[in-house]
This record gives C-alpha cells, sequence and structure tokens, in this order.
C-alpha cells in the first residue's frame, strides 16, 4: 500500500496546478484519504497549537506542549490545520510570528505518535498530511490570472517569522522553513536530526531548506546533522538576525518589533506584496507578470493608494 501511495504522489504540472490554484497538494488520486489520517491522528492528544490575532495585524502562532518540548502530538497537527484556515480567513492580517511556549521551540513529532504510527504506510500518510498543512501554511498566490480573485479564498499573504527560542530540532527544524524568516535568540539552536532517527525530513524541510540555503549547504545540514547555533546559522543564511534577549517575553517583543517594520501600512497592500514576491517564486514568469497585474488592477486608484497621493507627490523620504 506504501508502495502504492509513494507511486501515485509525484506530482505532475496537472497536480502543480491545481494545488496552485487553491485545491490540496495530495488527494485521493495519490491514495492520500484525509479524513482517515484524521481519525489516526485524532488518538494521540496532549498539547495544543494556540493562535492570538493582536489588532496591529500580527498573530502569534504557539506551539503548546511544554512538557514534551512543544513536540507535534496528533492532536496538535489536526490543530494546526485548523489555525492556517483560520489565518486564511483573518484579512485583517499583515503578519504572523511562530514561536514555542516555554522558552523552547519545538521537537518535532511526539514520540508515542511515532512509535505507533510504524508501519512505511503510516509514514507516507503522516508526510502527506504535514506536506499539504505546511505548503497551504505558505501559500500566497494561484497559478493563473485566470482564476485569480484578491484576495482568494485558501490563500495565506502574510509575512511570517519562526521565533526560534531554545532548540527547533527534526520537525521542528522543518517548521522554521515554511516561514519567510528565522529570527533565533543567543542561546537556541536549530537541528535537522533525521538522520539520526534513519529517515530523511518528511514535512517539506528538505526542498525548502535547498531553497533558502543552497544544495551545498543544505546536504551538509542534512547529512551531518548540524547543530545550527545563531551564529552558524546566521551565516550559511538559514537565519535572518540574532536578537538580543534569551528571555522569553523579551525576545517575543523584540521579534514583533522586527516584523512590525515590514508590516507597517495598510492590510491590502502588504498583503499584496506578499504575494506578488511569492508569485515570483512559485509560478512561471508569464503567470507572475499576470499576477503582478492583477494584483495592482486592485490598488491602484484604491483608498491607500489616493491617500498617498494627497499627502505627496512622490515618496521620496
Amino acid at each position: 500500500m506504501a508502495a502504492s501511495l509513494l507511486k501515485t504522489s509525484s506530482l505532475s504540472l496537472k497536480t502543480k496546478l491545481l494545488h496552485q490554484i487553491g485545491f490540496p497538494l495530495y488527494n485521493s488520486s495519490h491514495g492520500f484519504h484525509e479524513e482517515n489520517v484524521k481519525k489516526k491522528l485524532q488518538q494521540f492528544a496532549g498539547g495544543s497549537i494556540d493562535l492570538q490575532k493582536e489588532d496591529c495585524g500580527i498573530g502569534i502562532l504557539t506551539l503548546n506542549n511544554p512538557d514534551k518540548r512543544n513536540a507535534f502530538s496528533g492532536v496538535m497537527m489536526l490543530q494546526l490545520l485548523e489555525r492556517v484556515i483560520e489565518l486564511e480567513n483573518w484579512k485583517e492580517g499583515k503578519g504572523l510570528i511562530v514561536c514555542g511556549a516555554k522558552n523552547t521551540f519545538c521537537s518535532g513529532s511526539d514520540l508515542n505518535a511515532v512509535k505507533a504510527l510504524g508501519t512505511s504506510q503510516d509514514g507516507v500518510e503522516l508526510c502527506m498530511f504535514m506536506q499539504n498543512t505546511l505548503t497551504r501554511f505558505m501559500r500566497a498566490v494561484t497559478s493563473s490570472s485566470h482564476f485569480w480573485t484578491f484576495p482568494e479564498k485558501n490563500m495565506l499573504p502574510l509575512i511570517s517569522v519562526a521565533l526560534v527560542q531554545g532548540r527547533a530540532m527534526g520537525g521542528g527544524a522543518e517548521f522554521t522553513t515554511a516561514c519567510d524568516f528565522r529570527l533565533m535568540t543567543p542561546s537556541s539552536e536549530i537541528r535537522f536530526v533525521h538522520k539520526e532517527m534513519g529517515i530523511t525530513p518528511s514535512w517539506g524541510g528538505a526542498a525548502r531548506l535547498t531553497e533558502i540555503i543552497g544544495s551545498r549547504q543544505a546536504l551538509k545540514v542534512l547529512s551531518g546533522a548540524l547543530k545550527l547555533d545563531p551564529t552558524i546559522a546566521l551565516e550559511i543564511g538559514i537565519a535572518d538576525e540574532i536578537l538580543q534577549s534569551s528571555d522569553e517575553g523579551q525576545s517575543l517583543e523584540e521579534a514583533r518589533k522586527w516584523l512590525q517594520q515590514f508590516i507597517s501600512g495598510p492590510s491590502e497592500v502588504i498583503r499584496a506584496l506578499k504575494t506578488v514576491v511569492s508569485s515570483g517564486k512559485e509560478l512561471a514568469l508569464e503567470e507572475a507578470l499576470e499576477t503582478e497585474r492583477d494584483v495592482l488592477s486592485t490598488l491602484w486608484g484604491g483608498p491607500a493608494n489616493l491617500e498617498a497621493i494627497a499627502k505627496r507627490k512622490k515618496f521620496y523620504k
């Protein structure tokens, strides 16, 4: 059965197109049955994924399972999907900070679930579920102007930051790569420990890591199971900044201030900027240009544009 799942999971051009216009990466045509996987995950309780939406347009997504260093239980995996859907419907949102409770980021998957889901089929199904969720978490653009409406359903055009406090291990390290930026506290560490567990990354982390730091560095990081302290992480490009404080509250406030510099302004403009950048990364040039044109059409002559023109002839500051 697992071999069948693997065989049908290769992404054809049609599948990529369907995904980019808002459909899941995997569905029943790939042998993936989401409801069955959800029933399996529901058996493994513990922890929560908490979401706080602030009036300034910043969301705080907290991985909350401190007794197990914020490892993902099955219920937390289900809740992550629920929070992603909630964020998709938060049209006032501009930015998102992902962090862990009690000054640690995430230690990957809860070993109780990993041991119980021990077959190859279980592993592939879990892989598909989390790849679906994290790709949806990242999705800020659709594939074709023929399908494009702004803001689009199942889009999440928020500028996202992973606040790495303590350790981000295994699946936790993978989650950081699903964010646009990564900020690390002085005492933090990112480590892809998959080799030590006899597996490869399965939540999309290898593909995203390669995109972030390049194939040579990614191969070193993965095959060496390297411990990436903030200095090394900044040097190879996986971290964007080292924060001043390791204190949980102070580092969160630092992250909030860091993010604020990129999300000041009307939400529709910030979300549009995230969309056009994502289109340039994910789509063919012609489609990216069409998306840029269509996004512009929603802003040109709009309230933010007219207000800016009324205040100044041209922006020189």
